[in-house]
């Protein structure tokens, strides 16, 4: 029998027909969330669930099929969503009009799954709901059903704990999102007009990552992709606008080694909504990526992905199966340059100002073997330009 919970499953609340979920941060932060609120949809079915986000969640959810009925943005909170580096303090007015607005939903359940309740407790006790549930550090306000915070856990499993207070349970441990023909039809557009081969295996390439120290090295990707575009292959680089110069720079040291192959790697870096990636991610072969967003999404829209993980990362956010997901880790545990344990940093000790790669040992041929092998096990019958 599949498993149906993770920890224990607490009594149901009852006449649950209004439920706010905190989950803010980016694409993967969503991801971690998405079975536990599928948990809390199957467990509570008619029940309206408002997704509590960011807009980078509401982008990517708006009028698309699923368990979230609505996203609301939270506002910029320390410890909730991080304000703009530009502003020097949260703006409390702001904060306060969003609480009321909330309190006046009346929610009937309020589920905090955005780290150890240090801030975000407080925030959500704000919105008045009848039931709070979450996780909590020793120094985090207590919600009235909690499980304690420690950093070491699986994301999705942590999620799929805390609604197991509220007695949900669901057997989808792996996030799903449906995508629709408009991101098919906006990747089709972008595929299209690089002149990419329809008829060969398609690779989708994230280099980026919000933390540096999760970027594999440009000097990695590039002989990568250089090797997938040599042998057949349409190399797609993609990513937001930020990330665009890294993509040109690892399609230039290609173009430097094997012009050839660079007309097979395309830029669509900053070019690409959130819908057309989903629909490309959809279309490829196999896609190659940092523990970043992307890589989430393109496990959520059912494309086969090798990643390129931290150790400590794995833990925290790895794809659960190895059929269609592969990992590469890279081991290091102290900052090569002061000697700081990085195992801890982030949570309980300062972080240590360095950036570098965590994966630069990671090994390209390693990488590349398991690309191959996934295409060989995964490749799709239909034309991916067809979806």
């Amino acid at each position: 029998m599949l498993p149906t919970a993770v920890g224990p499953v607490a009594e149901q609340f009852a006449a649950v027909e209004r439920i706010a979920v905190l989950r803010g941060g980016g694409l993967g932060d969503l991801f971690f969330a998405m079975p536990a609120i599928t948990a809390l949809a199957e467990t509570y079915p008619g029940a309206h669930i408002t997704l509590l986000g960011t807009p980078i969640h509401a982008a990517l959810l708006a009028g698309r099929p699923g368990p979230v009925d609505e996203v609301v943005v939270l506002p910029h909170a320390e410890g909730v969503r991080p304000r703009p580096a530009d502003q020097e303090h949260d703006d409390a007015g702001e904060i306060a009009r969003f609480q009321e607005r909330m309190r006046a939903r009346s929610f009937d359940l309020a589920v905090q799954v955005h780290g150890g309740g240090r801030y975000s407790n407080g925030f959500l006790l704000e919105l008045g709901a009848r039931h709070t549930i979450g996780t909590a550090t020793e120094d985090a306000p207590q919600l009235e059903r909690t499980v304690p915070y420690h950093y070491y856990q699986h994301e999705v499993l942590r999620a799929l704990e805390v609604v197991g207070l509220a007695g949900a349970a669901t057997t989808a441990l792996a996030p799903v999102l449906e995508v629709t023909e408009s991101d098919r039809a906006e990747a089709r557009a972008a595929t299209a007009a690089v002149g990419a081969d329809p008829a060969a295996p398609w690779l989708v390439v994230h280099p980026g990552a919000t933390d540096g120290r999760r970027k594999w090295p440009a000097s990695s990707f590039a002989p990568l992709v250089g090797q997938a575009a040599a042998d057949g292959y349409e190399v797609f680089l993609v990513g937001d606008e930020s990330e665009a110069g890294l993509a040109r720079q690892i399609r230039s040291l290609v173009g430097a080694d094997a012009p050839d192959a660079a007309e097979r790697v395309h830029v669509l870096a900053g070019s690409l909504g959130l819908g057309g990636l989903a629909g490309l991610l959809a279309s490829c072969t196999v896609m190659v990526g940092n523990d970043s967003g992307p890589r989430h999404l393109a496990q959520a829209v059912g494309a086969p992905t090798v990643g390129i993980f931290w150790v400590g990362n794995l833990i925290m956010a790895a794809p659960f199966e190895r059929s269609r997901h592969r990992v590469h880790l890279g081991w290091v545990t102290r900052c090569p340059q002061c000697g700081v344990d990085v195992t801890q940093v982030g949570w309980n000790a300062p972080r240590c100002e360095h950036v570098f790669p965590l994966t630069a040992e990671v090994d390209v041929a390693a990488v590349y073997a398991d690309v191959q092998d996934l295409t060989h096990l995964s490749r799709k019958t239909a034309t991916p330009a067809a979806g």
